[in-house]
């Protein structure tokens, strides 16, 4: 019997950032994944980008990790907004915000890096890699999880277990926690590409009537592309050769960045919508895709979960202060309670983007049209959406303002 305070089951970024949110806090932490993580190769044109809101830089800064994160990131400066066939657009500056970015893409490998890194420096977490949880026990003092490690069984115990483990969350279902799901039948298209022109630093985000487009700005003038289509034609284009590929890519994106020179590896991710009914229970909480899986229009997936992370992290910390159960009902309701708002702000805005900007009926493209041009002649409009992108429009734990906890 292995006995904790907290075990975190999930070892992605977002179960990573918990554990360097809550280390040094004189807590045993255990983190259990079932993947082993790659070893980190030299950069590459194929790496897969992360677009982070400004605040989750600023919990990166909290975290003291951004000046390792910060050399790989490509700042947004401008993010363009366009509906494919028709005339509205929409603006969104860094400078209306008086802040250096609107957010930032990082290739992946850089975030993990520096997540891998701080964890591996922590004394006080055991990571069980590779493990499954193969059962739960509740009790009222703690939960008992039991592991499968490599085919050698283990046991652990703890006050508090956080699922970070995804969207098909194994704790979530073991603890009877229902949710709702929806397939969007679209399935996003991830490569790069190389536009003949400089990006200087713009996001592009095109609605077209197959679902959304973004093109983000990285280092050595490359773009991330996340290209959503109709599921039934995803096949064809990945089969596409490259050449076809961009031209089929240019259509719907256009020439704002001139010709569309080269691409990468395509990769497609099938898209669903899934809403956890509870975020928490005694003894557990649900924190990244274990509560909220998006749609990836505007980006807000990881952003979310790093702040359900800066949350959860303030909540326990000023509960142990308090000398608190940190697994107790009571306190894990404020971190629910906390993140309601949030999380269903971030989940009717993405919902709604991916639904209506493709149903096919003809006078919505007005409507869109106009809406867009009032939204950009609206200060106040466009503030409140800029700072929820951001994560800035809700009540500002102290980690997404770079303080410390």
């Amino acid at each position: 019997m292995h006995q904790y305070d907290v075990i975190i089951v999930g070892g992605g970024m977002v179960g990573a950032s918990l554990v360097c949110a809550l280390a040094g806090r004189n807590l045993r932490i255990a983190m259990v994944e079932a993947v082993q993580p790659e070893v980190r190769t030299g950069a590459g044109y194929d790496d897969r980008a992360i677009a982070l809101a400004y605040g989750t830089r600023q919990i990166f800064t909290g975290l003291h990790l951004w000046e390792q994160i910060a050399p790989a990131a490509t700042p947004i400066h401008r993010i363009h907004i366009s509906d494919r066939g028709h005339f509205g657009m929409a603006r969104m500056d860094r400078r209306e915000e008086g802040l250096p970015a609107i957010g930032y893409v990082v290739p992946a490998r850089d975030i993990g890096a520096a997540l891998s890194a701080a964890v591996a420096a922590t004394a006080a977490v055991d990571s069980w890699c590779p493990a499954t949880v193969t059962s739960v026990q509740q009790a009222d003092d703690g939960v008992q999880l039991q592991l499968d490690c490599g085919g050698t069984a283990e046991t652990l115990k703890t006050r508090l277990v956080v699922a970070a483990d995804g969207a098909d969350s194994l704790l979530r279902e073991q603890f009877g926690i229902g949710h709702v799901e929806r397939d969007y039948g679209q399935t996003a298209i991830v490569t790069n590409i190389s536009p003949q022109l400089p990006h200087n630093n713009i996001a592009y985000e095109r609605f077209t009537d197959s679902g959304p487009m973004a093109l983000l700005p990285m280092s050595d003038n490359r773009c991330a592309v996340v290209w959503t289509v109709a599921t039934d034609e995803a096949g064809a284009i990945m089969a596409l050769d490259d050449a076809a590929f961009l031209a089929q890519l240019q259509a719907r994106f256009g020439y704002r960045l001139g010709r569309l020179q080269k691409t990468g590896r395509r990769q497609a991710w099938p898209l669903r919508l899934v809403q956890a009914k509870e975020s928490v229970r005694e003894r557990l909480a649900l924190i990244g895709n274990a509560v909220h899986t998006l749609h990836p229009v505007a980006g807000q997936g990881f952003n979310l979960g790093a702040r359900d992370v800066a949350v959860l992290a303030e909540v326990l910390v000023d509960a142990l202060r308090a000398g608190e159960d940190p697994g107790s009902l009571a306190v894990l309701n404020r971190y629910g309670e906390w993140r309601h708002r949030d999380h269903q702000n971030v989940m009717v805005f993405t919902d709604g983007l991916a639904r209506l900007f493709t149903l096919p009926v003809p006078a919505l493209g007005l409507a869109r049209s106009a809406g867009m041009l009032a939204f950009d002649l609206l200060p106040p409009a466009k503030r409140w959406l800029t700072r929820m992108t951001m994560g800035r429009a809700e009540r500002t734990p102290k980690l997404a303002r770079g303080v410390p906890l």
